[in-house]
């Protein structure tokens, strides 16, 4: 499976519903707690573009926050992101 980043704060309620996402659709995840983490909120703001959270990434493929979770999901492009990565492992 696809190694699957998501970026969270604790008290996100938009973290917590994108968590609850991938674990409907059975995916596993490494969640990268930034609440009180200054050198992994950097490393997210760089590696997103965005200071907002969640951020989820796919392999090397933003995603980006929940709403873009749902919106790929909805139109077919999360599955394809996560069997592209799967083929490129």
């Amino acid at each position: 499976m696809s190694k699957i980043d998501i970026y969270t704060k604790s008290y996100c309620p938009h973290c917590k519903a994108a968590k609850h996402t991938l674990e409907r659709l059975g995916l596993s995840f490494n969640e990268i707690e930034v609440t009180t983490n200054a050198a992994l909120f950097k490393e997210m703001k760089e590696r997103s573009g965005r200071h907002t959270v969640p951020q989820i990434f796919v392999g090397d493929v933003h995603i980006g926050g929940n709403q873009d979770l749902n919106d790929a999901i909805h139109d077919g492009r999360f599955e394809h992101i996560v069997f592209s990565q799967l083929a490129t492992q």
